[in-house]
C-alpha cells in the first residue's frame, strides 16, 4: 500500500466534526451577521509494534513517535447572513509531524502542508448547497462514526505519516473530492444529501472512452427515544471506469445506538469497481470488495472504553481468491478537560490471501490529543 499517497488523500473527518460543534471553535469575529472562527487538532503517539511475517517466520519490533489516525490540522470558517441566505466557507490545512521519515526528503523538514478542504456553502430554507472540495458522501458516516477516530487503529510500521484507523479493515476512505452537493433540511430526523463529484480514475482514459461524473448520495436519520439515541445511515455511489464495460457502484450503511453510557456501532459496505482503500477511486476492472466494522463502547466519568473489530475482503476481477484484512482493538480514552485527552490502545492487525495467514502486527500505543 502506498503510504505517502494515502497521506496526500487523507485529511480525516475531525475538521468536519469539530467545525459543526460550537464548543470546538474559537470565535475570532462576530459582528453584524458576519462570523470568523478557527478550530484545530494536535496529536502524537508512542507506538511499540511486533510485526510478524507468517510465511517467512520472521518478526520485526519497532518503536516510534508518530501521528495517530488524525493528522494535525488547523481550519478556518467564515459565514455571513445576507437577507434569507447564509453564505460561508471553510478551508483546512493538514500537517505532518513525522518530517524526518519522508521518503526521498533530503532536508528532513518537509511538513507536507496540504489543503484538504476548500469549499463554499449557501444555506436557506431549502437546505444547503456546497461547492468546492470536501469529503465524499459515500462511506462518509462509516468513517466519521469510527470509535477509534481519535486513536491509532491499523498502523503500518514504516508509514511516514498518519496511521490508517480502520481503512482497509472495515471501510474505504471517503477522501476529499471536488464536488457540488445539495443537503436537504432535516425533516423529522431525516436528511438526504446528493452530490456530483469529479471522477477519480487509476489510469488515463482509453481511446474512445470518456470519464463520466461520479454521483454519490447519503441519507441519515437521527432520533432520541426516551434517552436512547439512534443514528442510522445509508449511502451509495455510481460511476464509470476508463475501461469499457466496467461500471463502478457501491453501497454503505450503518447504525449507532447509545443509552446510559453504552454505545453500539455497526457499519458495512459492498462495492464493485471501487478501490477498497479510497472510496473515490474508480478501478479499471470490476474487482469486488466488502467489509464491516462492529464497535462497542462504555463512557463513565471522564473515560471511554472501546472494543472494536473490523474486516475487509477483496476479490480481484475474474479471481476466485479473496484476501482479507482484519483489525481487533481495545482502547481507553481519558478526557482531562474539554480540549485535552489521553489515549491508550492495543490492536492486532492480520492479513491472509484466502488460503494462508500472511502477516500479523501487534501495536501498543500511548498518546495525547489537543483539540479546540
Amino acid at each position: 500500500m502506498n503510504n505517502k499517497k494515502l497521506w496526500r488523500s487523507m485529511p480525516l473527518a475531525l475538521a468536519v466534526v469539530l467545525s459543526n460543534s460550537a464548543m470546538a471553535e474559537i470565535s475570532l469575529y462576530d459582528q453584524d451577521g458576519t462570523t470568523f472562527s478557527v478550530d484545530g487538532h494536535f496529536n502524537a503517539f508512542y507506538t511499540y509494534q511486533d510485526s510478524e511475517d507468517k510465511v517467512a517466520d520472521t518478526s520485526v519490533k519497532t518503536s516510534r513517535v508518530r501521528m495517530g489516525f488524525l493528522p494535525n490540522y488547523i481550519g478556518f470558517n467564515v459565514s455571513k447572513q445576507i437577507d434569507d441566505l447564509k453564505v460561508g466557507g471553510r478551508s483546512s490545512f493538514w500537517v505532518s509531524i513525522n518530517d524526518s521519515n519522508q521518503d526521498g526528503d533530503g532536508t528532513k523538514t518537509d511538513s507536507m502542508i496540504d489543503v484538504r478542504q476548500f469549499y463554499a456553502t449557501v444555506d436557506g430554507d431549502f437546505g444547503q448547497v456546497l461547492f468546492g472540495k470536501d469529503f465524499g458522501l459515500y462511506g462518509r458516516s462509516n468513517i466519521f462514526g469510527d470509535e477509534l477516530l481519535m486513536g491509532v487503529g491499523f498502523a503500518p510500521a514504516a508509514s511516514s505519516n498518519t496511521t490508517f484507523g480502520n481503512i482497509t479493515t472495515g471501510y474505504p476512505y471517503a477522501n476529499p473530492t471536488a464536488q457540488i452537493t445539495y443537503r436537504s433540511p432535516v425533516m423529522s430526523g431525516l436528511q438526504v444529501a446528493v452530490g456530483v463529484l469529479d471522477p477519480n480514475t487509476t489510469s488515463t482514459t482509453a481511446a474512445g472512452d470518456t470519464n463520466s461524473a461520479r454521483f454519490e448520495t447519503e441519507a441519515t436519520y437521527t432520533a432520541d427515544y426516551d434517552g436512547v439515541a439512534l443514528k442510522a445511515w445509508v449511502g451509495g455511489a455510481i460511476g464509470d471506469s476508463v475501461t469499457s464495460g466496467v461500471d463502478a457502484s457501491g453501497i454503505s450503511y450503518g447504525a449507532r445506538v447509545a443509552a446510559a453510557g453504552f454505545a453500539l456501532t455497526a457499519s458495512g459496505f459492498n462495492q464493485e469497481g471501487i478501490s477498497h482503500v479510497f472510496a473515490s477511486n474508480t478501478l479499471t476492472d470490476s474487482a469486488e470488495s466488502e467489509g464491516y466494522l462492529v464497535q462497542g463502547s462504555y463512557s463513565f466519568d471522564a473515560n471511554r472504553v472501546v472494543l472494536s473489530y473490523g474486516q475487509t475482503e477483496a476479490t480481484a476481477a475474474g479471481s476466485s481468491v479473496t484476501s482479507q484484512d482484519d483489525l481487533t482493538g481495545i482502547a481507553l480514552f481519558h478526557k482531562v478537560n474539554d480540549n485535552l485527552g489521553l489515549v491508550a490502545e492495543y490492536t492486532v492487525h492480520k492479513t491472509d490471501n484466502g488460503t494462508v495467514d500472511l502477516t500479523q502486527t501487534d501495536t501498543f500505543a500511548l498518546g495525547a490529543t489537543l483539540s479546540w
